[in-house]
Formats: structure tokens, C-alpha cells, sequence
């Protein structure tokens, strides 16, 4: 016997677990299933109503869509009502079952009895597919003139349904519509209202769907199609239902917290304003009667809230005229001071929308001048209510806070900037710290745009580091230290005075202050040497600064910032205790060798021989340690210091590293003056060159007319000509960022010419290496065969052509590797030769040179490799991963593709297949994706292999070997399955 619906309640109700609630609820669906399956009619409208509170607990109720079919074609009343009820709710439109009710639907909308057409309706207006609504559009449409108010207002909905369904039929029926706006019934005027709003959207959708989706022509043709231009005949119509229902007195019936009918009045707004969007002549129609809702609606309700809201932003819609866009943001400033935070919350984004909104108008000069001019009346209107927007920052609502800083971003201008920026940094104390870097991008943009002076601007920039150092991105950094450079040396010295009290006064967690700190102190060490003083403004940008001196100072006597000369052992002692905290970054103590290696260069000339020594030994105290790059930093820092006090750095094998005095104990003055232009004072970075530089080298790289510094040159170009500039630049930044064109052959360091070596050099026994391989300790490269090479000491991609005399050997390059046994150089006025082509035999007899030095296993770099070699990856689940690795390029053994192969050994395919590779630090890489996520079993008849490419070059080749790290994720079986596995099983010195 099945239940009754109030037995299953009560059931349900009495259920303590889970577990007992599913099996009342499984039992009953058995029975049900049951009932169906014996074609009960007696019970079938009582199971239906059953399903219906099952699906309401979220319980599967599939199986009963049919019945809900059978409900629907009884003639009985209640069972047709249950029947509707069950197909709105268990069924979609997507269901197929759906076009079964196709004839019965209209059959009932044709019914004597309003009730029954009634729920065929909103069947209609919930249900109705394309083909239902073309179908049923001329039995709805029967409707839209029916005498029933009940039926009219019905129709209206199923019919925004279809024409939504079928945008092609809204021109049939515009006419129809426009003649239910006369109608007395409320009801039916605001469905009609509902349905004209949605026939104007439909139709600009169908218009831009129609024309691609361009933006461009297919907007202008919107606002002159003929349904708007039907639609825009009506709105004195509409301003007069509106105006009669403000001044329409109390009416129990359409009364909601003394406003006559506020849902008619909302609705009419919003149709409002799509008409008078981009419509003068409707805008100037409908500004009287906005201005008095805008007057005459209460705030006292919730109500009248929502009215105004809609009217706000009607007003910032259409063209209207700068008095009510002011009476608009002041609506907003009201809403502000309201205590409910969901007021507050849409008062605060409204704000910010709308003045969005207005200024990207102003800027891409919409309208003519008129937006410009709206968009800063309504900012400045805005501005006004700027304080209380501040005090938003301190709610304690974190979505409120979040909508008031944004708004604030907007209200920030050249007057008002240091207020606004002093209020950021302030709740950027308060703020979470997720929220951090994203304050810190905005506060450096405002300050970028809106910066008064460059001393306010670097005192922003510096407590905000010292507030958000952790959490700021590197941009922020970079941005600091780009404008510190660029200042003068009188802010110089006050930011790098400043700059070290907050190191000291820093407990280390900061680390984007102590980045920028540290490198400041490197680059203007010596300004902390002198004293210096200044007077801050009285009021404005000098932040918390002012605040405290301001508290100290008395109202006659002018506040001066002062800070004394410090020694050079404090400076140093300063730095040093920040990099011997155990929390130090490993990118802090790079820096920090940076600057005390910038220190040794200037306090020479002002500190005292114990000072220096300490330096040094600072220096020295990393080239051991575990981390290659803070060695590799002590080394060459330490050769650096070294070259600069005259002493001559012995290598590996005994001779000088820097190959300019062999056989004396001291350097060159030559080697001397460039080892302090290396450590001179960083130039001034010019960061809109750079930006051109970059811009224009990618462009010229997309219209491929960018030269590939690596592809082979052809023997008909010519040289190119040597640079003109005479300089003493210790870098060419044009040349760094990729802004220039081939480089020259001829390179220049510290304005001297580095000349080829002469071709009668002949080949020692041992080899000279150069800086870098003898401190990693890397094999003496074997000497090379008596062929001609294109420039010294390996592949030179900038290199010349070919030699037309050997030229004196004059080497000024600190860290350039000795010469070898060549043939003679190329000069400047031949052709260019492939670095990378076969070597072209010499022309002159050969000097005989020492036997190379044999490799001792197949491991040197350069040895003979297979053309392809399949390396086993990880078989997990039954998904299998193979590697092909091949050779691209026979004159590059660093380069190598790797085709990984995905085997599906199950009897299903595999779906949502997504490989991660991570390789090491020496290891570039780059991922292709995959051919197909779907791995089909393999073997099969007209399957095909899914493929990844992956390019790998690894620059330590015959040092270390190629290792792969791999995390594979794919759905086996409806299993998510993922697997983490290492490959390294490639060939030994091949990969």
C-alpha cells in the first residue's frame, strides 16, 4: 500500500541519520516504481506528489517524467495541476520527453477554463523550447487579447518566453504589445512592461548575433531598428503611467510600505532607461518626471530604496543633463550613510560603475564633449562625499571595505592625491595580506599618474615597502629603484638616509625593503657619509613622517629633518646583520655582496684600512657555500676587489685570470680603471626607451624582418659597420634589451677596442680557462683542431667574416677566456660566416699544436648520438609514457626534442589526460600541448597515438644529465587518478 504524502512527511521528519532518511526515501521509491510499472492511475497524481518532495530533498526522481505527461492529458483539474507542477520541476528543456506535452499544452490553452489555460501558460513561459514556441506562439498570442486580466498577464510572460526562444519573431508581434500598454489591470502592466524590456534586449542581441558580434556598426543599427523605434514612440506614455502612479494616492491593493505599487514603478525605469540609451530626444522626455522620483520617493523603506536605486541608474544611462546626474550621486552619498551594509555595499559599486564608466567615455570621446563633461560633473559631485566614502574603509565588513577602495581609486586626482594615498597606506596596515600586493600595484599606479613632487613620491614609495615589503610584487620594487635613480642627488641622499633607518628598524620580514634598501646603500654608500637635513611641507604627502614631527614641534618653530653623518663601519655592520639572520632570502644576501663589494669601491677613499679589510673578507666568506650563486657572486666580487687594489688574481693553473699582465705580480692600470667602471654608479635606466626598444623589436620579429641571431649568414652580407658611439658606458642597454640590430663585430669596454688575437700564438700545453669554469671546477676544454674558427675562445654569434691580416692580440675583457691555438681572426671588412656551418679549411700552413686532450668517457660533451632514443617515462593504471628523444640541430648537442608518447593499455579510453614536466635549474623547457586529452585504447583499428613535444635545452651537458620530473593526471574509468614519477633514464652526457 503506497503512503500518503503526509505519512512520507511525517516519515522523514522522524528519520535521526542520514542513513535512515535514505532508506525511507529508497523504500518509497520502490513502491512507486512499482505503482508505475502496474499503471495505478488511482495513485499516480499521489506519487507524483511524493516525487515532488523527494526532488526537493535532492534525491533522484527520473523515472517519473512520464507520469507527469499522463497527469498533464487528464481531463480532471487536480491532476493536471499536479501534472504541471511535476513537469516544470523534473523536467528541462533539454529533455526529450518534453515534446511529448507539445499537443497537450495546446489543447488546454484553448480549454473554456481560465484555471487550465492558466497552467498551460506557465508551463509555456518555464518550459517552452524553440520548436514549442513556434509552434505555440499563435495559440499565446490568441491569449495576449483574451478579456481575462488573469489570462492577458499570463500570456505576456510565455510570450517573452518564446520571442526569447526565437528572436526572428519579434517584429510580429511588436504591435501587439504596444497595444497592452493602455490596459487598467497593474498586473498586466507590469508583465507588458516585462515583455517590451525583454523584446529590446532580445533584439539588440539578435542584431549584434546577426552582424558577428562586432561592436562597431551593429550598436548603431540596434538603436534604428524598428522595434526600438516602435518602443521609442511610447515613452510619453510610459513618463505618464509613471507620473500617475507617484501622485496616485493610497491604494490598499498595490500599496507596499506607503509606495503605490513599486514593482511597476522599478519595471518601467529599467524600460526607461534602455530607451533613452544614446537618445536625446527621449532623455529630454523623461528628465522631469526622473527628477521627481528622484525628489518625491521615500527612503524610509526598502521600497522606496530599490525605486531610487533604479532611478540612479536610469539617470547615469541615459543622457541627461548635469543636474540630475549630480542629484543622482547624491542619492548614492545618501545611501552611504545608511546602516544596512547591503544599501551601503550597492550604493558604493554603483558609485564606482558609474564613474568608470564616465571617465572611459571621457577618454575615448564618446558623445563629443558633452560625456567628458558629464562624467566630471558626476566626479566631482562624487568628491563631496569623499570623506564619508574613507570612513567605509573602516567598516568592518571586509566587502564594503574592498567596494570603498575601489571607489577611492577613482576619486584620486591631482589635488587630492596625498590625502588619498596617506588614507591606502593606512588600511594597507589594516588590509589582509592576501589583499597586499594588489593595494601596492594600485597605490604605485596613483602615484605614477598623480605624483605632485619626486620627494613625495619616493616617501610613499618607501613606507609603503616598509608597511607591505613582504607582500609587494618585484614591480613595485623595480618602480622604487628606477626612481631613485632618476632623482637628484640631494633626494638621493635623503631616500638612502631614510632607507637605512627602516633597515634598522626592520625586524627582516620585509623583504621588498630590504631589496631596494640594500641596493641603495650599494649604489650611494658614500651620501650616508655626509650629513643632511631638510624642511618637510606643513601639511600634505610626507605621510606618517609628518604626523610625528608635527606632534613634536611647537607652532612657531619650522620642524627640520635631520640625520647625522654615519661612519663607514656602521654602514657596514648595518648590512651585515641583516644578512646573518637566519630568515635572510637567499635574494637579500646576493644583493647584500652586491652592495659591500659597490662599499669596498666607495669608502676607499674614506675609511680606514680595518673597514676595507672587513669588506673583503665579507666577501670572501661565500665562496664555499652550498648556494652556486652567492660563490659564483664571492668570486668574481673578490677578483673585482683584488684587480681594483692592483693585486693579480692567480687561477687554477697559476697565470693571471685576467690575461693582461703575464708574469707580473700586479695589473694594468687598463685592468685597474675597469674594474671601478664596473663598480661605478648603475646609469640612469630609461624606462620609456626600453619599452620602445621592446616594442619595436617584437614587431619587427612578428613581420619577420628581425635577424635570428642564430641562423647562418650568407656570404653575400656585408659587415655591418662598427658603432660610432665613443663611449665609456660600461653596458650598451639598447644592445641588452634588444633594441638595436646586429652587433657590431668590433665590441668596445670601457671605450677601448677589443682587438682578435694574432694568428702566431702558439698553443700551450694546458689550456687557459676563464673565471667561471675554474670556480665551478669544470674540465679544461680539449685545444682545438687546426682549423679557422669564428672568433676567440669558441662560437661568437656576433662574429665577422673573413681575415684579411692577423691583428695585434690586445685583451682588455677581465673575465675573457686566454686565447688558443686559432687560425687568423676575421676581419671587419669580409663577409659574415655561419658560426655554426662545417669549419672552412685554412689557407695558410698550420703551426703544429698539441696533441687534444682524448676524452676519458662517452660522456664529453659533443660525442656521437643515436638519432633517436625511446626512454621509458612512468606505466601507471594502465596509462604508459614513452619518451622519443631526438637531435634536432647537429651543430647544438645542448637542444633536444622529446615526443612523449601516451600508451593506453585498459579496455577504455582515458579522458581528461594533463601532463606537468619539471625540469632543473640548468634545464630550459618548453611544453607543447598535447595532440588530444582523450587516449584511446591502444591498438586498435582507427585509433591514433596521442603526442606531447617537449624542447629541452640543458646548458651543463656533460656535467649533469637530463632528469625530468612528471605529475600526469586522467580520469580512468570515471576514477580521477593522478601519478607522480622521475625520469632520468637518458643517455649519459647525450641529454
Amino acid at each position: 500500500m503506497s503512503l500518503k504524502l503526509r505519512d512520507l512527511i511525517r516519515q522523514v521528519r522522524a528519520c535521526k541519520t542520514a542513513a535512515e532518511e535514505r532508506a525511507v526515501i529508497a523504500k518509497e521509491s520502490a513502491m512507486i516504481r512499482t505503482a508505475i510499472r502496474e499503471e495505478q492511475e488511482h495513485y499516480r497524481h499521489r506519487n507524483v506528489a511524493k516525487l515532488l518532495f523527494m526532488h526537493m530533498l535532492g534525491y533522484p526522481t527520473h523515472f517519473g517524467q512520464l507520469e507527469c505527461m499522463k497527469l498533464v492529458a487528464s481531463p480532471h483539474f487536480p491532476e493536471k495541476r499536479i501534472g504541471y507542477l511535476g513537469m516544470m520541476l523534473l523536467l528541462s528543456e533539454q529533455q526529450e520527453v518534453l515534446m511529448l506535452a507539445t499537443n497537450s499544452l495546446k489543447n488546454d490553452l484553448n480549454s473554456s477554463n481560465k484555471f487550465i489555460a492558466g497552467l498551460a501558460l506557465a508551463a509555456i513561459g518555464n518550459l517552452a523550447t524553440p520548436d514549442m514556441s513556434r509552434d505555440l506562439a499563435p495559440e499565446v498570442d490568441k491569449h495576449l487579447s483574451n478579456s481575462n486580466p488573469y489570462l492577458r498577464k499570463k500570456a505576456c510572460l510565455a510570450m517573452a518566453r518564446c520571442l526569447r526562444k526565437c528572436p526572428d519573431m519579434v517584429e510580429d508581434f511588436v504591435e501587439r504589445v504596444v497595444g497592452l500598454l493602455n490596459d487598467r489591470s497593474h498586473g498586466v502592466l507590469i508583465t507588458v512592461v516585462q515583455l517590451m524590456t525583454q523584446v529590446l534586449v532580445i533584439d539588440r542581441e539578435y542584431i549584434l548575433e546577426e552582424g558577428g558580434g562586432q561592436y562597431d556598426g551593429e550598436e548603431d543599427a540596434y538603436y534604428e531598428s524598428a522595434t526600438r523605434t516602435a518602443f521609442l514612440k511610447l515613452v510619453p506614455s510610459l513618463v505618464k503611467l509613471l507620473r500617475n502612479l507617484l501622485s496616485m494616492g493610497y491604494s490598499p491593493d498595490h500599496d507596499v510600505g506607503g509606495i503605490s505599487d513599486p514593482f511597476l514603478q522599478v519595471q518601467i525605469l529599467t524600460l526607461l532607461r534602455l530607451l533613452g540609451a544614446n537618445d536625446v530626444k527621449a532623455s529630454e522626455e523623461m528628465n522631469d518626471v526622473l527628477a521627481q522620483v528622484a525628489t518625491n520617493t521615500e527612503t524610509s523603506k526598502n521600497a522606496g530604496n530599490a525605486i531610487l536605486y533604479e532611478c540612479v541608474q536610469t539617470i547615469m544611462a541615459v543622457e541627461s543633463d548635469d543636474g540630475l546626474r549630480v542629484l543622482a550621486v547624491n542619492i548614492l552619498g545618501r545611501f552611504l550613510l545608511n546602516r544596512d551594509n547591503n544599501i551601503r555595499y550597492v550604493a558604493l559599486n554603483t558609485l564606482a560603475k558609474c564613474i568608470a564608466d564616465g571617465a572611459h567615455a571621457a577618454r575615448s570621446g564618446d558623445g563629443g564633449g558633452e560625456n567628458g563633461e558629464d562624467a566630471n560633473t558626476a566626479a566631482s559631485a562624487l568628491q563631496r562625499h569623499r570623506t564619508t566614502v574613507v570612513d567605509c574603509l573602516k567598516d568592518p565588513d571586509i566587502s564594503i571595505r574592498q567596494r570603498a577602495l575601489e571607489l577611492i581609486y577613482h576619486l584620486v586626482n591631482q589635488e587630492n592625491v596625498e590625502a588619498l594615498t596617506a588614507e591606502l597606506l593606512n588600511y594597507l596596515v589594516l588590509c589582509p595580506r592576501d589583499h597586499r600586493g594588489d593595494i601596492c600595484s594600485r597605490v604605485l599606479k596613483v602615484v605614477d599618474k598623480f605624483c605632485p613632487e619626486d620627494r613625495w613620491r619616493v616617501d610613499t614609495l618607501i613606507t609603503m615597502l616598509t608597511i607591505a615589503g613582504r607582500e609587494c610584487e618585484s614591480s613595485v620594487q623595480s618602480a622604487t629603484t628606477i626612481y631613485i635613480s632618476q632623482s637628484s642627488e640631494d633626494l638621493r641622499a635623503y631616500a638612502v638616509h631614510k632607507l637605512l633607518k627602516a633597515i634598522r628598524d626592520d625586524d627582516g620580514s620585509q623583504q621588498g625593503l630590504l631589496n631596494v634598501g640594500i641596493w641603495s646603500i650599494g649604489e650611494y654608500g658614500d651620501l650616508l657619509l655626509k650629513p643632511y637635513s631638510y624642511n618637510p611641507p606643513s601639511s600634505g604627502g610626507n605621510l606618517s613622517e609628518v604626523a610625528e614631527l608635527s606632534a613634536m614641534a611647537s607652532e612657531s618653530v619650522p620642524v627640520t629633518v635631520s640625520f647625522m653623518a654615519l661612519e663607514p663601519t656602521s654602514v657596514v655592520e648595518i648590512v651585515e646583520e641583516v644578512m646573518n639572520r637566519h630568515t635572510c632570502p637567499l635574494e637579500v644576501k646576493q644583493r647584500a655582496l652586491t652592495c659591500f663589494t659597490k662599499l669596498r669601491e666607495r669608502f676607499e677613499n674614506s675609511a680606514d684600512a680595518a673597514t676595507l679589510e672587513k669588506i673583503q673578507n665579507l666577501v670572501k666568506k661565500y665562496e664555499g657555500s652550498s648556494s652556486l650563486e652567492l660563490q659564483l657572486r664571492s668570486c668574481e666580487y673578490g677578483a673585482l676587489i683584488n684587480a681594483i687594489k692592483g693585486v693579480s688574481v692567480k687561477g687554477g693553473d697559476g697565470d693571471d685570470i685576467f690575461g693582461a699582465n703575464q708574469g707580473s705580480e700586479s695589473v694594468s692600470e687598463t685592468v685597474k680603471t675597469a674594474a671601478k667602471e664596473a663598480l661605478a654608479r648603475m646609469p640612469v635606466v630609461d624606462i620609456k626607451l626600453i619599452q620602445r626598444k621592446r616594442a619595436e623589436r617584437a614587431d619587427a620579429l612578428m613581420e619577420g624582418d628581425a635577424m635570428d641571431p642564430f641562423d647562418a649568414g650568407s656570404s653575400d652580407d656585408a659587415a655591418p659597420a662598427p658603432s660610432s658611439s665613443g663611449g665609456g658606458d660600461l653596458l650598451d642597454l639598447n644592445d641588452i634589451f634588444g633594441g638595436g640590430g646586429p652587433a657590431a663585430p668590433v665590441a668596445t669596454q670601457n671605450g677601448n677596442a677589443l682587438k682578435a688575437p694574432s694568428a702566431k700564438i702558439e698553443a700551450a700545453p694546458n689550456n687557459d680557462v676563464d673565471l667561471l669554469a675554474d670556480i665551478f671546477s669544470a674540465p679544461a676544454a680539449p685545444a682545438p683542431a687546426p682549423v679557422a674558427t669564428p672568433a676567440v675562445g669558441g662560437f661568437d654569434i656576433f662574429g665577422g667574416g673573413q681575415p684579411a691580416a692577423p691583428a695585434p692580440a690586445i685583451q682588455n675583457n677581465m673575465f675573457a677566456p686566454q686565447p688558443v691555438a686559432v687560425n687568423p681572426a676575421p676581419s671587419l671588412g669580409s663577409s659574415l660566416v655561419d658560426p655554426f656551418a662545417a669549419p672552412i679549411p685554412s689557407q695558410q700552413p698550420q703551426q703544429p699544436s698539441a696533441p687534444a686532450a682524448i676524452p676519458s668517457s662517452p660522456a664529453a660533451v659533443g660525442g656521437p648520438t643515436p638519432s633517436s632514443v625511446t626512454v621509458q617515462g612512468f606505466s601507471h593504471q594502465g596509462l604508459t609514457v614513452e619518451f622519443e628523444s631526438s637531435k634536432p640541430d647537429t651543430w647544438n648537442k645542448q637542444n633536444s626534442l622529446l615526443v612523449a608518447k601516451f600508451i593506453n593499455t585498459t579496455d577504455a579510453p582515458l579522458y581528461g589526460l594533463h601532463l606537468q614536466v619539471a625540469v632543473p635549474k640548468y634545464v630550459t623547457m618548453e611544453m607543447k600541448p598535447p595532440t588530444s586529452t582523450t587516449v584511446p585504447v591502444t591498438g586498435g583499428s582507427s585509433t591514433k597515438q596521442v603526442t606531447q613535444t617537449i624542447s629541452v635545452t640543458n646548458t651543463m651537458l656533460g656535467t649533469k644529465n637530463l632528469m625530468l620530473k612528471l605529475k600526469a593526471s586522467f580520469t580512468s574509468k570515471g576514477t580521477k587518478v593522478e601519478h607522480l614519477a622521475t625520469c632520468s633514464g637518458f643517455p649519459a652526457g647525450q641529454y
